[in-house]
């Protein structure tokens, strides 16, 4: 008599198992595009340009320099540079606040890439900031552009390898004076991979007809960060950059006795 009346109780719960079972809501598709990206997580920087505990201890130039003699200059832009430097042979110019695009993806300051299936951030330790976005938009009509300092960026994934479209970036030769004299109306294309655990590959293909004779494709690559967990954001007043219309100065601290 005893087990006849667990029998059905035991049927029932098990029914009732399967019936939640059945009913189970289906897994978040943004998991599965997730799980389809690369991790390109950790503090990358610009081989050859290394910040040591010196400071920039850099074994090369960056490529986006005015003077690069790679840069496939047109008419135009030979004669203007020609003439800058009959009157500043240096191209000394005043400093400048920030790193700017495109000299930001091949400068001193380490990088970071957070990668989603609608967007991927690219900022470095200066706050300069990316948003390529990933999710099929196009690029806004011409008349509702808004021309920033690091453009308006598009971009696609074919394979492991991130395509970015970037135009309407405003003044890119206005950081720091020397970096190469390209117009407003300038369109970027960048290719990135990651080819190894501790290495990004890439090239960056300019097309600007105003300043350019041919198209000019600068080559990337950045190595992982050895030692560095974190890029810290935080506002200061300590700049002590100067210039005394030669040379750049370091500045002493406000505070610091005059001069006897």
């Amino acid at each position: 008599m005893i087990s006849t009346g667990l029998a059905p109780r035991l049927t029932l719960v098990s029914v009732g198992l399967a019936l939640v079972s059945c009913t189970q809501q289906p897994a978040d598709p943004r998991v599965e595009l997730f799980a389809k990206l690369p991790d390109w997580s950790g503090i990358w920087v610009a081989e050859g340009l290394e910040p040591g505990i010196d400071g920039f201890s850099m074994s090369r130039l960056p490529a986006f320099l005015v003077m690069n003699p790679a840069v496939p200059w047109n008419e135009t832009m030979v004669a203007k540079i020609q003439a800058e430097l009959a009157t500043n042979p240096e191209l000394q110019v005043a400093p400048a606040a920030g790193w700017g695009y495109p000299l930001m993806m091949d400068g001193a300051p380490p990088l970071q890439f957070v990668i989603t299936p609608e967007e991927t951030l690219i900022f470095n330790t200066y706050r300069d900031l990316r948003h390529v976005y990933t999710d099929g938009r196009p690029h806004p009509p011409e008349e509702d552009r808004w021309p920033t300092t690091w453009g308006a960026s598009i971009g696609r994934w074919d394979g492991d390898t991130l395509i970015i479209d970037t135009i309407s970036v405003r003044e890119p030769n206005k950081y720091f004076g020397i970096v190469a004299w390209l117009s407003d109306q300038a369109h970027y294309t960048e290719r990135l991979r990651k080819t190894a655990p501790d290495r990004i590959e890439g090239e960056m293909t300019i097309e600007d007809p105003a300043t350019l004779s041919r198209p000019w494709v600068v080559k990337l690559a950045y190595k992982r960060s050895d030692g560095s967990d974190r890029l810290i954001h935080d506002s200061y007043n300590n700049d002590r950059t100067g210039f005394d219309g030669d040379f750049y100065t370091i500045e002493p601290p406000k505070d610091a006795p005059a001069a006897q």
